[in-house]
């Protein structure tokens, strides 16, 4: 009688155990996940603030545009 006792709390354990491994497991794959999930995030932040740096600079370039183009205008203004 104790014997089978005993296999059975042996059993409990393992299988307490493998639970408590699985569990553990699951922790480290969702911790990965998530590392994964930030590094995504911070990628997908760095691209928008090159795209945001590309088109400031565009617009940049577009205002000196317009400013050589009117004093262009005044010099043709001035010939006159």
């Amino acid at each position: 009688m104790k014997a089978s006792k005993t296999r059975e709390t042996e059993k409990e354990r393992n299988e307490k155990g493998k639970e408590s491994v699985n569990a553990n497991d699951n922790k480290r794959e969702k911790q990965r996940e998530r590392e994964r999930e930030r590094k995504r995030k911070s990628e997908r932040e760095r691209e928008r603030e090159k795209g945001r740096e590309r088109e400031t600079k565009r617009e940049r370039e577009r205002k000196r545009e317009r400013e050589r183009k009117r004093e262009r205008e005044k010099e043709r203004e001035r010939d006159r």
